[in-house]
């Protein structure tokens, strides 16, 4: 028991470490060797909870921003009594604050083509990568199709590709030009996308 619980303390102090490097130095940047570093462990320590830096990266992603991936999950497990507007508008929400917070993190790996191929095959071999989510919401939609909660002759895709790519280019309008740019509030923004997209699909 006592080894069980030092290796999650350096699991977890190597999550921190990882989440605070990425998101200062980027993710083309940063190294294993230093993530081992600043989380007090060896570099084969590191190795023993995580393949590479893929892994890393994609664990973060689920453990310490959670909250669009599991909010999706939760949504496509259980029979939801809220109204398609309500459910859109908090996953729009999620998906913005999702991608506000991620988008440091990645962004630094479009600067050098070869390593995103690396990391590319990186996440192809863990079943990872950006696509997921749209994935994710155009089963949802799918199942709220089923379920007579929009037309049975809905485009699912386009919808799930509109609703996610509104919330990825306030995202990128914040970050590049300084959050200033927002003329509207996030409850106010996701609510809006929300009603557009749904009245397309209704």
């Amino acid at each position: 028991m006592p080894h069980e619980r030092s290796g999650a303390l350096t699991r977890a102090r190597i999550l921190d470490a990882a989440v605070e490097l990425m998101r200062t130095l980027g993710l083309a940047r940063v190294t294993t060797k230093e993530i081992a570093k600043a989380a007090g462990c060896s570099e084969a320590a590191l190795y023993r909870h995580f393949s590479g830096k893929e892994e890393l990266f994609v664990t973060v992603l689920q453990e310490r921003m959670p909250w669009f991936g599991a909010l999706l999950a939760q949504l496509a497990a259980d029979a939801s009594d809220q109204a398609p507007e309500e459910t859109l508008t908090e996953i729009a929400s999620a998906a913005t604050r999702f991608y506000e917070a991620t988008m440091p993190i990645g962004s630094s790996l479009f600067a050098e083509p070869a390593l995103l191929e690396r990391h590319r095959e990186g996440l192809r071999k863990i079943g990872a990568g950006p696509q997921k989510p749209l994935e994710s919401l155009t089963d949802l939609l799918r199942t709220m199709r089923s379920r007579g909660e929009i037309r049975q002759d809905a485009d699912v895709e386009s919808a799930a590709a509109m609703l996610l790519g509104a919330c990825h280019q306030r995202a990128f309008l914040g970050h590049f030009m300084g959050p200033e740019v927002h003329t509207r509030p996030l409850a106010e923004f996701a609510a809006g996308l929300a009603r557009t997209v749904l009245r397309g699909i209704a």
